[in-house]
């Protein structure tokens, strides 16, 4: 052949067209073969071909085990040419039976765990049918489906089953295709069947409502609680939901501690990983109240035990470990099954209407299959009594016949009968001419008369099938029905954790060194003004405890870091420790840069109530006396690396942050004694990413910001000033007028060598309570009243006993 022949050979194609076309071909493929499950067996190709190729070798539920690997042979030789471990894998998930709610093979050997761990080779695991799969295929070989060729054209193999189960409700099924995903749950079998027959009874008109007495709710191999309703309501009657799912648990005491003991697990869920996770979790921090967690699952059952620390809060704790580990998921509803070879979205009312219109069909199919059947037995029977009237005259023609083909037509000649009629009369063994054997023919042909009709009647009466069809439902019913094994909580509203903890004052104390705890208030009782206080936390050694702060476990507490990052969590995700405990580095609480520290921070509301947001400022000072001003709102949409609050200027860094309603007095302190006083609405709001305006000038040069504090115009209250060697005082507001923003500030107190430099302000009255703390980790709190009230410019008197060498670190207001 010449080049030329060659290239006239060719056929151009544009490859834009070529790719359409083939990527169609290739989705449909497996959107039809291979991925999703038809409406009517519950059962994608590969399924399918596996339990048919175990019903051809004949290894049923009576047979004995055979290997996995001979099946997996004949299946892969005759039906499924593709891999020998998707054919193994599909038999594993077939016999596992917290896979299927129903499995559908009996395994025999190591087919995995719960833990993911993989079956053993196919080579030593063993198989054969469960009898339910059986029922699946019952009345194949009566023409009850359509049947296909194999890959190769040399064998046929069913489209579908003639299944008198509702496989795919009682099973469910999941798969991905091409531009779409199924993922249907299993149900309960005798829910499932009392649904069936109550939409057979009501001429199938029962509402999606009417469905849902007899299924109430998906049913998992593995129980556990489905959390809620509203999942299911909607998975139900459109085919898409979500369905919450939850651990079944219960408390138990062992050997002096409080446990968790995880009785079951949700669906799908793995239980090493879980474990695993939950284990991260404790090293993180995020589940301090677990001592120690044990895995004393066995062949008996499954059965998780959380070992709690003392005096942990079980039910917060349970509600954290929904919240963050697998004890709680989700299970995404989407009904996707191929009808009639597309794919189609179905609800409950759906899948119950397809499974009786199959069985329908396998029913005229098989009963026009018993009729022909029935009709050809009655047409060889009445040859016989045409030619046993004249059973002499018949053996004389048979016997002067030459040869079979010769005394058959011989025979058809003169009784008249058929070919089939004919042979049949020749085939026929000399015991049946006796009496009893021809007495035996008759009533036969009674019967078979009588079949014929029923089955004609089966044909044209629709109730005549409904009957048939409820009835063998109810005897898979009576065969393998079994109780609930998951659980519904119908009123599954979510649960938040602020729900199990009681919203009480508590204590937040923070170290120089960045160690944060959350204490309860009830732990300081109050003392006397002079007192030595009770002892605290013992600081780190080259540390000191900077920070003291009154607050309730609902509130959102924001971090503000010198740089100008801004950080959020709720009060009680704080970790919690006794007044002696150190705390926890607060860079394994947020996301802190290495070089970054926490300065300032703010107690507010609910950060995700859009109204509470747009009516707060948050309100900054930086050490170099730089304010700032900027809606919460701005702050409301936290980032787990954290959000910029403000720019801060080089030398400079974020030293306080208060929360405003946009119209209080600024005061702003430094370290000399100086104050100024000046209306907030001299501050313009900016963004996040400003840096601010002057707020005061300093006198002294290296003077320092040690304080803002931002109250109303009423002039109610005093001003409270504490010094670093412990002596404060509390003023008149008045005394203080207003200026404004960017002046140098008046006299607060006397700054002496006695008293040591200005160290805090804090706006108070007559009903509060102080806590104050050293360096040293000591606390004392003394109410606000023992306070004597003196003039702007005096040094106050002595709040608490220094030791040589220790000074305050912070005070703190207490709410009563």
């Amino acid at each position: 052949m010449s080049e030329g022949e060659k290239e006239e050979k060719l056929v151009p194609i544009n490859i834009e067209d070529e790719m359409k076309s083939s990527y169609i071909d290739y989705s449909m493929s497996v959107i039809v073969s291979r991925a999703l499950p038809d409406a009517r067996d519950g059962l994608k190709p590969v399924h399918r071909r596996v339990l048919y190729g175990m019903y051809q070798l004949g290894i049923l539920s009576n047979s004995s085990y055979k290997k996995s690997a001979r099946i997996v042979g004949e299946v892969l030789g005759k039906y499924h040419p593709h891999g020998d471990i998707s054919v193994y894998d599909t038999m594993v998930r077939l016999a596992q039976k917290w896979t299927l709610r129903y499995p559908l093979i009996d395994g025999q050997g190591n087919f995995g765990s719960l833990d993911a761990d993989p079956p053993a080779a196919m080579r030593y695991t063993e198989v054969r049918m469960k009898q339910i799969s059986e029922e699946m295929l019952l009345d194949i070989k009566k023409n009850t489906v359509d049947m296909q060729l194999n890959f190769d054209d040399s064998l046929e193999e069913p489209t579908v089953l003639p299944t008198r189960v509702p496989n795919l409700l009682i099973n469910g099924s999941s798969g991905i295709a091409v531009g779409m995903a199924t993922n249907i749950p299993p149900h309960n079998l005798k829910e499932t069947i009392n649904a069936i027959c109550a939409y057979i009874d009501n001429n199938n008109n029962l509402s999606v409502e009417q469905i849902m007495k007899y299924i109430k709710a998906p049913d998992f191999p593995t129980g556990g609680i489905i959390y809620g309703y509203d999942g299911v309501k909607n998975a139900f009657h459109t085919g898409r939901g979500r369905i919450v799912l939850r651990a079944k648990v219960h408390l138990e005491e062992i050997q002096g501690r409080q446990c968790i003991v995880v009785d079951e697990i949700p669906y799908q869920v793995n239980k090493a990983d879980m474990i695993t996770k939950t284990v991260g979790l404790m090293k993180e921090g995020k589940m301090e109240g677990i001592f120690q967690i044990r895995d004393e699952s066995d062949r008996n059952g499954l059965r998780i035990v959380y070992i709690l620390k003392q005096n942990t809060n079980p039910h917060i704790l349970l509600n954290k470990l929904f919240q963050y580990t697998s004890l709680q998921t989700y299970f995404n509803v989407n009904n996707i099954a191929l009808v009639n070879g597309k794919p189609v979205q179905l609800n409950i009312k759906d899948f119950i209407q397809h499974f009786v219109d199959h069985r329908h069909d396998v029913i005229i199919r098989r009963t026009k299959y018993e009729l022909e059947k029935c009709k050809n037995r009655v047409h060889i029977l009445i040859g016989f009594f045409k030619i046993l009237d004249h059973l002499d005259l018949m053996i004389q023609l048979i016997k002067k016949s030459k040869n079979h083909h010769e005394a058959c037509s011989t025979l058809i000649k003169k009784f008249k009968i058929s070919e089939d009629q004919s042979k049949s009369v020749l085939d026929m063994r000399l015991q049946s001419l006796t009496s009893l054997e021809l007495d035996k023919l008759k009533k036969e042909y009674d019967e078979l008369v009588k079949k014929i009709e029923f089955f004609q009647n089966v044909l044209v009466q629709h109730s005549i099938r409904t009957k048939i069809i409820k009835e063998e439902l109810l005897d898979i019913k009576k065969k393998y029905q079994d109780s609930r094994r998951t659980q519904i909580n119908y009123s599954g509203s979510q649960v938040h954790i602020e729900d199990l903890i009681e919203n009480e004052q508590v204590v937040l104390t923070i170290s120089h060194a960045g160690y944060i705890k959350r204490t309860s208030l009830s732990e300081y009782k109050r003392q006397g003004r002079g007192g030595v206080g009770n002892r605290g936390a013992t600081a780190r050694e080259s540390d000191f405890f900077k920070h003291l702060l009154i607050a309730t476990n609902h509130q959102y507490m924001l971090f503000f870091t010198e740089k100008g990052k801004c950080f959020w969590l709720r009060v009680y995700e704080i970790p919690e420790g006794s007044k002696i405990s150190k705390g926890r580095a607060i860079q394994n609480i947020i996301h802190l840069q290495q070089d970054d520290k926490v300065n300032a921070y703010i107690l507010t509301g609910d950060l995700t109530n859009k109204e509470y947001v747009k009516d707060y400022y948050v309100m900054m000072v930086t050490q170099k006396g730089i304010i700032k001003k900027t809606s919460l709102e701005n702050y409301s949409r936290p980032r787990k690396d954290g959000i910029n609050a403000i720019i801060i200027r080089k030398g400079d860094s974020l030293l306080e942050a208060i929360l405003t309603k946009g119209d209080s007095h600024v005061f702003i302190a430094v370290k000399s004694g100086r104050i100024i006083r000046f209306s907030e609405n001299k501050v313009r709001s900016t963004g996040r990413t400003s840096s601010g305006v002057i707020g005061i000038n300093f006198t002294v040069k290296n003077d320092i910001v040690i304080g803002m504090i931002c109250v109303d115009g009423e002039d109610k209250g005093n001003l409270l000033a504490v010094s670093e060697k412990g002596f404060g005082k509390r003023s008149h507001l008045k005394d203080y007028r207003i200026t404004n923003r960017g002046g140098k500030g008046i006299k607060t107190i006397n700054i002496t060598q006695k008293t040591g430099d200005l160290i805090a302000i804090k706006y108070v009255t007559d009903q509060d309570d102080l806590m104050i703390i050293k360096k040293s980790g000591i606390i004392i709190r003394i109410p606000i009243s023992d306070i004597r009230v003196m003039g702007r410019t005096t040094q106050g008197v002595r709040l608490i006993n220094l030791k040589e060498n220790d000074a305050i670190a912070d005070v703190a207001k207490v709410y009563k």
